[in-house]
């Protein structure tokens, strides 16, 4: 019974097991900020990337340790298999960029996936240290930078439009009136909240002498439209 149960977990089990959790865990802390900030890949992707590219590199690893052992002529290079995750997990990055006119989001997320594969393969390598200092690198880059952004663009920040409505709305009508207080729009967002309501998110440039409120009493005059706020 012993020998069966030693035959089926591995001698490398335990090993295997603690870079697991810690992929998991790395990976888990810029899933957590990105779950944050409300982005399309949170948490629990990129956990399931690093958890599933450290497998993979210790399956490189550990996995054919059986095969070497037994036949001498075999030979196996342990980077082949991170090599394709590396190059293959590009997919899952560029489901994460969306275009909206001239506007791009989620390029920071697929980077942040991308690396995440990375944390995995360097923590099934076994490279505990270096996994944690890149972390760190990785934390520190997608909180303070972007806050040492926005002293830059203090005074220029633009602010979001968010608009409650019917299907049935017409949005070219809130183009229109955005158009006729001379505000430049940088981005629009659709998202179904229900089945026939669904909220738009529009950002557009600040204008100096802008006056909100008669802004969004027109907007809200606008037929099929429930609600109008700043987000």
């Amino acid at each position: 019974m012993h020998l069966f149960m030693e035959e089926l977990i591995g001698e490398n089990f335990l090993l295997i097991v603690i870079r697991v959790l810690i992929a998991l865990v790395l990976s888990g802390l810029i899933g957590f900020e990105r779950e944050l900030k409300n982005h399309s890949a949170g948490f629990r992707t990129h956990i399931l990337v690093g958890v599933g590219a450290c497998l993979m590199m210790v399956l490189s690893l550990f996995g054919f340790e059986a095969y070497i052992d037994k036949y001498d002529n075999i030979r196996f290079d342990p980077a082949r298999i991170p090599s394709y995750v590396i190059s293959g997990i590009g997919f899952l990055g560029a489901g994460t960029i969306m275009v909206y006119g001239g506007t791009i989001r989620g390029l920071t997320t697929a980077a942040s996936i991308w690396a995440v594969a990375g944390l995995g393969l360097v923590v099934g390598a076994g490279m505990y240290a270096v996994a944690v200092f890149t972390t760190l690198v990785i934390l520190l880059s997608l909180v303070f930078l972007n806050n040492f952004e926005k002293l830059f663009t203090k005074g220029k920040q633009s602010f979001v439009i968010e608009i409650v409505a019917h299907s049935e709305l017409a949005i070219n009508k809130v183009i229109a009136i955005l158009e006729e207080a001379t505000l430049k729009i940088s981005q629009v967002e659709v998202v179904k909240v229900e089945n026939n309501l669904r909220s738009i998110f529009i950002k557009v440039e600040p204008k100096e002498n802008l006056n909100r409120v008669i802004l969004f009493e027109k907007l809200s005059a606008i037929d099929f439209i429930k609600s109008v706020s700043e987000k």
